[in-house]
């Protein structure tokens, strides 16, 4: 019997959900996955925001840390009380759910240059000190786990173009991963550049080239889902 696939763990963060770019790419990704037979969970940022973390979790943390790596059995061990209950109970279901998936896709539209604050939200719940480390080994949990970031931008941003400088979403979010345990051999980014260009006068004469972008991101997505969905 062949090796069952590992879940597909879909992370939507823009707030629209009529018009969204980057929620069209990962669905096209989910599906792809889907028809390769593997699990798909999804969860939507924007729709259902992640807890803004208190107080009580900076203690939780900071108490932690002191102790060095531990399990999340021992991490609620040191609960000593409510606020600090609760905070771990946000925050262990979301660590478990990306520990456990074999594949995990981030759709990112580019707000203000930088990554919606849905996903900080859920960035900072996760980023709870050493729950991506084994322990008793030492090893990195997300290291064999493969990482696609969908990302739409109205404007461009690629290389030389006059607005390169100004993409503080893909060195952050590669910047960010990769400190988590991610492998940057597994981190794949897909970018899809003037998405406003129906919009914005400024875009206007560059209909081709979001029409070009677009279909590269399409065509990429459909390339990474099908490798990935049927890798094992």
């Amino acid at each position: 019997m062949p090796e069952m696939l590992a879940p597909l763990l879909y992370l939507d963060s823009s707030a629209d959900r009529a018009e969204s770019v980057s929620r069209r790419l990962t669905a096209q990704f989910a599906g792809e996955w889907r028809r390769g037979g593997g699990k798909v969970c999804h969860r939507d940022l924007s729709a259902d925001p992640v807890a803004l973390i208190s107080a009580a979790y900076a203690r939780l943390g900071r108490r932690t840390e002191r102790r060095g790596v531990l399990s999340l059995a021992a991490i609620a061990g040191l609960v000593a009380d409510e606020a600090e209950r609760r905070e771990w109970e946000l925050t262990r279901p979301l660590v478990t759910e990306l520990r456990d998936a074999g594949t995990v896709l981030l759709g990112v539209p580019m707000y203000n240059f930088g990554v919606p604050a849905a996903l900080k939200l859920w960035i900072d719940r996760i980023s709870f000190p050493g729950v991506f480390t084994d322990p008793e080994t030492g090893r990195k949990l997300l290291a064999d786990k493969d990482f696609v970031v969908v990302s739409a931008r109205g404007g461009g941003y690629g290389p030389g173009t006059p607005r390169e400088g100004f993409d503080f979403q893909e060195p952050y979010l590669r910047a960010y991963l990769t400190n988590l345990g991610v492998s940057p051999g597994r981190l794949e980014f897909v970018h899809a550049e003037l998405t406003r260009v129906g919009d914005l006068p400024a875009l206007a004469g560059l209909a081709d080239l979001a029409a070009a972008s677009l279909a590269a991101a399409r065509g990429r997505v459909r390339e990474l889902a099908a490798a990935r969905s049927t890798a094992g």
